[in-house]
């Protein structure tokens, strides 16, 4: 379907490949080829991150764009707070049973299968929406909203294994950064359009006529990148990047088991503790993201365009810790110490954003909130990264699949919990319990060992290849020391 890209002008890796010979729990093994092939850098690798973090911005968008108008939709469709609560909740119910089948299909598929059937979910669902802007068609709008969460299950898995795929060593963070920041972009623009989109008028006739609106745009973007991702999404390039991924590519498709992987990964006890913490911080991401319009009603009545532009500010935030993390991991590789200082940061965040949220001064909030966004959002590369790390040379589909899915876990668990300390006492003991958890998730991240495997594996291979010149020169009778003058 595409065209193989041509390799960039400068981006050739001389040094020679090692394929990996046998991969454990623990190690990665090398052994010399006498004649292996380069590992190239192609310009097409900007391309297919961009696109796909175009496609899962406009997943992402529909997650949040009846929650932060709750209590518009709530009056339009005649429902109660709780029920369009699920319409972002649904996104998190809907990836816990399908994530490992969709994990097992990335593994037997590849990358092109799977960003064609998430855009062609997607814009299916858009579709679905544009049908159901009347009062009486909330079943429909949410059938809608279902099959868009379906897509997402294809979509959270893929910013690691793309990175992986397509990118250097030493931009791999920055790779896996950007493919999250499309997931991020979409959220922000998710809080800040439907507010503008769907003002709160009491004529229901034109109400209607907004969401439609709002439901076509979603609807014409989708297809516009369906068709995208149809003519321009490749499988992989033609010549590794790495080293590592030249030796993942060794291993047989018969040799490799979905179920033998993911005992291994149950097994690893680094990654079991990283799932946990991944899960509590983000699930509470989730719960203020969903939550948020009712937070800020409750103490600034009327101001659902400010609900929508403060969650807009969480998340732009967010993206730029993302990016700056992401650049850091590249330049420092220091995978534990980073994630440990953006958790505590994200805790510290959390209690300023708890405690100030009702001191009446909206600017206040939105600083507090933008701090909280900076660190706790911008975690979710970095739980990516450091889990592929952890867990090489297992698939990264898998791993950022068991980390998503706890994030859904919590997610669901944080936001009914939340929902219910709100209604029964205030926002502050509300987030008050997100404050501990994101406390326990902090010294837990503290007790995870930091076993970088992919980053051994890279070594070896360049160890190695050093031998082999040194060998040739050896071998060939040349001086291995300068003359003498």
């Amino acid at each position: 379907m595409c065209d193989e890209s041509k390799p960039v002008d400068g981006e050739v890796n001389d040094n020679k490949y090692f394929s990996k010979t046998a991969a454990t729990d623990a190690e990665v093994t090398f052994e010399h080829r006498s004649a292996p092939p380069e590992t190239r850098l192609y310009k097409k690798r900007w391309v297919i991150v961009f696109l796909f973090s175009l496609y899962s911005l406009c997943n992402s968008y529909q997650w949040i764009q009846y929650g932060i108008i709750n209590n518009i939709f709530m009056r339009f469709y005649g429902v109660d707070s709780f029920t369009i609560d699920w319409m972002s909740m649904i996104y998190m119910l809907t990836y816990i049973p399908l994530i490992f089948p969709v994990a097992w299909l990335l593994d037997k598929k590849g990358l092109r299968v799977i960003a064609l059937v998430a855009a062609a979910l997607n814009c299916t669902g858009t579709w679905i929406k544009v049908a159901s802007a009347r009062p009486d068609l909330f079943p429909v709008t949410f059938l809608g909203q279902f099959t868009c969460s379906v897509a997402q299950v294809f979509i959270l898995g893929m910013p690691s294994r793309i990175a992986s795929v397509w990118f250097g060593s030493e931009e791999v963070s920055t790779a896996c950064s950007i493919g999250v920041f499309g997931n991020q972009l979409g959220i922000a623009i998710g809080f800040l359009v439907p507010p503008i989109l769907v003002p709160n008028v009491d004529d229901l006739d034109e109400l209607a006529a907004h969401i439609r609106v709002m439901f076509y745009i979603t609807a014409g973007v989708a297809t516009f990148l369906f068709v995208l991702v149809v003519i321009v999404f490749q499988e992989r390039p033609d010549i590794p990047p790495t080293h590592a991924q030249a030796a993942a590519r060794r291993i047989s498709p018969e040799n490799y088991s979905y179920t033998a992987s993911i005992h291994r990964l149950l097994r690893n006890k680094a990654f079991i503790l990283l799932v946990i913490t991944y899960g509590l911080n983000v699930g509470c991401f989730y719960a203020v993201s969903t939550l948020l319009n009712r937070m800020i009603i409750e103490h600034y009545p009327g101001e659902e365009v400010n609900a929508g532009r403060i969650g807009l500010t969480i998340v732009i935030a967010g993206m730029v810790g993302s990016l700056i993390c992401g650049i850091w991991l590249d330049r420092s590789k220091t995978y534990k110490q980073t994630t440990l200082a953006v958790y505590l940061m994200s805790l510290v965040g959390m209690v300023l954003y708890a405690f100030t949220l009702d001191l009446g001064h909206l600017w206040v909030v939105f600083i507090t909130a933008g701090t909280l966004g900076f660190f706790m959002t911008g975690y979710l590369p970095l739980g990516f990264e450091f889990a592929v790390e952890l867990t090489f040379p297992e698939s990264e589909g898998t791993s950022s699949g068991l980390l998503n899915c706890s994030a859904q876990v919590f997610g669901i668990i944080f936001t009914i919990c939340q929902g219910k300390i709100m209604d029964s006492f205030n926002t502050l003991a509300g987030n008050l319990f997100l404050c501990a958890f994101l406390l326990i998730g902090t010294i837990i991240t503290a007790c995870i060992k930091s076993d970088l495997r992919r980053q051994l594996a890279n070594q070896q291979a360049l160890a190695a290849a050093a031998l082999g010149r040194l060998d040739v020169q050896v071998h060939s009778g040349t001086s291995l020391y300068p003359p003498h003058t």
